[in-house]
């Protein structure tokens, strides 16, 4: 326990500390009861939230016992966006949500030992108080002039849309999540991401109020960002989901493999449990080969692994070698290969004839002259198998799951045909 805090600076992992050195000194007399919150606003986590899934799983296995909280409450009301209002989901709709989440954090967690993690739900708490024991009880202990600091909400004030009462209003609700956590487990520790900063000070402020006698602490972890500048997270399909329904377990590997060459030490970092050793091994490697993309590999498997298990991280690898060449393409299972396509150029079609059509109409090439000279200069492929002949066709014998066919121009530019055809 006592190297815990030097593992997550190591990490870069603390962006914020309410008192690092008293921190220290609780974590390594420890072991501390900690808490971290995720909000149901949508039916699954995504991979900014992975990183405080990760980090709660190291302070558990740093012997620390963690109390992971999936907001029924805080999930109705919402933490103010910088850009615009929320719109608000029904009861059931969130019920829902808070069951998908739990069921995502839990395997990441030990429920058994002397540290066991705890799943909580501030709904608990929160559902039979009562307004006036809110406004009297909790709002009682909060100033307006310091909550239109938080940044959020400064900005949604300089908007034209303003910012509600019910947002506005959100960080009590949170801040009550610590007050409660204290109460019920001696929960000494809120962690979250460095823009919950506000929120999980307001927490530690409510509890020195109302148990002056409590020593708690508050840490924050850095947002994730890319060296390019467009947010983390985020593909051209749109948010990378931890739900495999959601985004498949092929878009997430792929996604970690393609990590460009100036973040992946920095993602290692932050998001692998390999060791010291190990990841400065695979940042030397980076420097002196990046080609291989070893690093990239390494964190797709690994992250690939935990949220989806190592069945699925297998099935993508295979795919992603199959696609190329690599590997036994008409024996992927349909979902994985459906899957693993989908995230190609691709085309559809209710008719099948000469391969150089194909080839132009999925835009593999720029005509259908330049793919006769493709299919001559021996670059032309389907279903990995070379095309020799200018004139030659496919046909339904063809189609994988008699849906699919995969075309390659050279090593290494891939699209997809779907037949829809009766």
């Amino acid at each position: 326990m006592t190297a815990i805090v030097d593992e997550l600076a190591w990490r870069g992992l603390i962006a914020h500390s309410t008192d690092e050195e008293a921190l220290r000194k609780a974590l390594a007399d420890g072991p501390v009861t900690f808490y971290c919150g995720f909000d149901p606003t949508a039916a699954s986590l995504h991979v900014g939230h992975l990183v405080q899934v990760l980090t709660i799983r190291r302070l558990q296995q740093a012997g620390h016992r963690p109390l992971a909280l999936v907001g029924g409450a805080t999930g109705h009301i919402g933490d103010p966006r910088p850009t615009a209002e929320r719109t608000l989901n029904d009861s059931d709709t969130i019920a829902r949500w808070v069951l998908r989440l739990r069921a995502q954090i839990e395997p990441f967690l030990s429920f058994e030992g002397d540290n066991a993690a705890t799943m909580v739900n501030n709904l608990d708490w929160a559902a039979d108080m009562t307004v006036i024991g809110f406004l009297r009880d909790i709002g009682k202990h909060f100033r307006v002039n310091k909550m239109l600091t938080k940044d959020s909400v400064a900005q949604r004030l300089a908007s034209d849309q303003g910012i509600s009462y019910t947002e506005f209003s959100y960080q009590l609700l949170q801040a009550m999540d610590f007050l409660e956590l204290y109460r019920r487990y001696g929960c000494t520790l809120q962690t979250g991401g460095s823009d919950q900063w506000g929120n999980l000070t307001a927490g530690l402020d409510l509890l020195h109020r109302l148990e002056p006698d409590a020593v708690a602490h508050a840490l924050s972890t850095p947002l994730m960002t890319k060296a390019d500048g467009t947010k983390f997270g985020k593909t051209e399909t749109g948010t990378l989901w931890l739900d495999p329904e959601m985004t498949t377990p092929y878009a997430f590997y792929q996604f970690w493999l393609n990590t460009d060459d100036r973040d992946i030490s920095r993602y290692l970092r932050i998001l692998s449990f390999k060791s010291r050793t190990e990841l400065e091994e695979l940042e030397q490697l980076t420097e002196e080969r990046p080609q291989a993309r070893t690093a990239q590999r390494a964190l797709a498997e690994e992250l690939t692994t935990l949220v989806h298990g190592a069945d699925q991280c297998a099935a993508v690898i295979a795919a992603s070698r199959a696609l190329f060449g690599q590997g036994d393409l008409p024996g992927l299972d349909e979902a994985t290969l459906a899957a693993a396509l989908s995230e190609l150029p691709h085309a559809r079609t209710d008719e099948l004839g000469p391969v150089t059509d194909l080839f132009a109409e999925v835009g593999l090439v720029a005509s259908k002259s330049a793919a006769r000279r493709t299919v001559k200069e021996g670059g032309a492929y389907v279903n990995n198998a070379k095309v020799t002949a200018e004139d030659a066709v496919v046909t339904r014998d063809d189609l994988l799951h008699g849906r699919w066919l995969v075309l390659r121009r050279g090593k290494r530019n891939l699209a997809a045909i779907e037949y829809t055809g009766a």
